[in-house]
């Protein structure tokens, strides 16, 4: 017989536990200071494998900890055929990584590991939820500084846990808070000749009425730019198609930039409004009532500030100074947008701390990452 203080760990089961695994950080975390569930539809269509694209060319096993029959913890072990096509050892991932208590950790790895080990991995990465194109990296720093759409938020604990477990620190992702106004304005301001003197620039926003057109030129030039990073895995078609029409009830044409050099697309960048400043005081699953007020906020794009999910520049001008003025003028962009959005801040996320360039552009208005998410891997042996 079990003892009542027993971890045990087991795969997840059924349409029940599925959701309840879903649900389950908003109910783990409820208490924590600094914590605000995500809507548990937005988390459906992340892990849900009829909503979540991961799954067109991926597969996953999730499982659940408990204790004396109540859910303490979560994990989900998963390989994606995209990255089975990359060179190197062949790697899996961990991810939504979940459990208010550190004890629970090592059960949890464990459980995911030897799930990995059986179909051969020599390698785990994460947190990664499911890939690299969604939720990024454990949450190390930023843990009371305010919520942001697709940023996974975790306790101060389970980092040090995870490391206890076996994991080493692969590297940090940084997320940077830019203030939208005269201050950043001034901070980031450009030569007026600027972009005539870099040749024929202009920068438009998105074609309400060519979405299809105007995101596969974002999957196309976003994939050119990070195709050799650390840790990228490409967009697919699908990718694009479902984060668009899932931002279509809060999308705005301004929120989509494209800068073109000679008519040509050259850097990309898309933004989205930050959901927990319409739902955030609704909890993870809104009454009736609650849905009303999510809807007439969102009609009425009731938003304070948006996040960058997607920048780049295309390879073909590395080694130029387009390359390096290119994410300028698209920040600039911003600014000038910052005047008929409703954004006051604007999240730079994600910038993987060895990405020296970029950091410098953003360092020049926000000097501070306010969070940082952190990626771990093992070396393992298959099975």
């Amino acid at each position: 017989m079990a003892s009542p203080t027993q971890i045990t760990v087991a795969p997840v089961s059924g349409f029940r536990q599925l959701s309840l695994f879903i649900k389950l950080p908003r109910i783990l975390y409820d208490d924590l200071p600094g914590y605000v569930p995500p809507l548990d539809m937005e988390e459906r269509d992340l892990l849900s494998p009829k909503r979540a694209h991961f799954f067109d060319h991926g597969f996953a096993c999730y499982f659940l900890a408990w204790r004396n029959g109540v859910p303490i913890g979560r994990i989900s072990a998963q390989i994606d055929a995209l990255v089975l096509k990359q060179d190197g050892p062949r790697t899996g991932f961990f991810g939504a990584l979940d459990t208010a208590e550190p004890a629970c950790v090592r059960p949890l790895m464990d459980a995911a590991e030897a799930w990995l080990k059986a179909r051969q991995v020599e390698r785990i990465r994460g947190p990664w939820t499911l890939n690299s194109n969604g939720q990024s990296g454990l949450m190390v720093e930023g843990q009371h500084e305010m919520p942001m759409i697709g940023t996974s938020w975790h306790p101060s604990t389970l980092g040090p846990a995870v490391e206890a477990a076996g994991y080493g620190r692969a590297v940090d992702l940084l997320s940077y808070s830019m203030e939208v106004g005269p201050a950043a304005e001034q901070a980031n301001q450009l030569p007026g000749n600027l972009r005539e003197r870099l040749g024929n620039i202009t920068m438009r926003g998105l074609r309400m009425d060519h979405i299809a057109e105007d995101a596969e030129i974002l999957r196309d030039i976003y994939n050119d730019a990070w195709s050799d990073t650390w840790g990228n895995v490409p967009l697919t078609r699908r990718d694009v198609e479902g984060l668009l029409k899932a931002l279509r009830p809060i999308l705005r044409s301004e929120q989509y930039v494209l800068a073109e050099v000679n008519g040509e697309p050259a850097a990309i960048a898309l933004v989205v409004p930050n959901m927990f400043d319409v739902g955030g005081d609704l909890g993870g699953a809104p009454s009736p009532l609650g849905w009303l007020k999510l809807g007439k906020r969102i009609l009425q794009h009731d938003f304070r500030s948006a996040r960058v999910v997607l920048l780049g520049v295309r390879k073909k001008y590395l080694g130029t100074a387009l390359r390096a003025m290119l994410p300028v003028l698209i920040i600039d962009e911003l600014m000038r947008r910052g005047h008929v959005l409703p954004y006051r801040t604007i999240e730079l996320g994600w910038v993987l701390e060895t990405h020296e360039g970029l950091r410098k552009l953003i360092e020049r208005i926000a000097p501070t990452p306010y969070k940082r998410h952190r990626m771990y891997e093992k070396a393992v042996s298959p099975v």
